[in-house]
């Protein structure tokens, strides 16, 4: 089986790897205000179906919904597989989330960067050089600095603390099977037709433990954060799928790891203007020079010269 190749086109795939962090760095603030009205599982249902509708309309008015002839030559295995495996992820992540605590399974989802990094050198063939191997190393132990109170507690945590764990580590696996797929579908399909697909695969996944009558009684504010949560799926998905098309993978997993910090410096500065709506972080100052060798170490990786 021939194994899909970047189209070379790095600066756009940088460009659009970083608003996939930009996105997914913000969502998890408007996902904690959203959960204070839902549940998990029905918030999930609505991203992934208002994202399936919309890129269905948007894809129709263009004429670019995937014709025949094109399903045909795709791999409905790999589209099964990473349908089934996004929806896994978020399956096992709420569920470990709920056992766990947020800070820890942002340390642990991390487990996905570098599995679709490694994923890609193996799978794809892609390659490294010395100095970008000096940059995972210089990365994994920024999170190490980053994250030490939080890996202290997971060490010393009781069971229950463990099997949410183990079961965030399983989501970013998932995760990892499912963008590996994405990448190699884009030898017979668009981005945005394969995401259509899985859009769509995830809500009918989904819809047996939405609790849809929920909605109808959301104020507009909360409306709002859920809508904003739906277009945040269809805008960082899209392009991070499209990232693929452009750059390697072990390179766009090396940028989308900063997704976290993102999220925790976004987290400051809202806990700052509206603290009601999300509690403030305190950072040492280890922590955040955890924060700059990540940083320095994704930038290594993500920039350097292929060989």
């Amino acid at each position: 089986m021939s194994l899909h190749q970047s189209s070379g086109r790095w600066r756009l795939g940088l460009a659009l790897s970083l608003l996939t962090v930009l996105l997914w760095g913000i969502l998890p603030i408007a996902l904690a205000v959203t959960l204070q009205i839902l549940d998990v599982y029905t918030v999930i249902w609505f991203r992934f179906l208002v994202s399936f509708l919309l890129l269905g309309v948007y894809l129709g008015i263009r004429g670019k919904l995937p014709k025949l002839e094109q399903l045909r030559s795709a791999s409905w295995k790999l589209l099964a597989i990473a349908t089934l495996f996004l929806g896994i992820n978020y399956f096992l992540f709420m569920q470990g989330l709920a056992l766990t605590s947020p800070t820890n399974a942002e340390v642990l989802i991390q487990l996905s960067t570098l599995l679709l990094g490694f994923g890609g050198l193996v799978i794809f063939k892609e390659r490294y050089r010395l100095y970008q191997w000096i940059g995972v190393s210089v990365m994994t132990c920024g999170y190490l600095l980053f994250f030490r109170e939080q890996l202290t507690n997971l060490i010393t945590a009781p069971g229950t603390y463990m099997l949410g764990s183990v079961l965030i580590a399983l989501g970013a696996t998932a995760w990892a099977i499912y963008a590996l797929a994405q990448k190699q579908l884009l030898q017979s399909l668009s981005s945005p037709s394969i995401m259509l697909i899985i859009y769509g695969g995830c809500a009918l996944l989904f819809t047996p433990l939405a609790k849809i009558k929920s909605l109808f009684i959301l104020d507009s504010f909360h409306l709002l954060m859920l809508v904003f949560c739906a277009l945040n799926t269809l805008i960082a998905y899209g392009a991070f799928a499209e990232s693929l098309e452009h750059w390697e993978a072990s390179r766009v997993s090396a940028v989308i790891a900063l997704a976290p910090i993102v999220t925790l410096i976004s987290v400051a500065v809202v806990s700052v203007i509206a603290p009601n709506w999300i509690p403030s972080e305190n950072f040492t100052s280890i922590a955040i020079l955890g924060a700059g060798l990540v940083v320095t170490g994704s930038v290594a990786i993500a920039l350097g010269k292929a060989n």
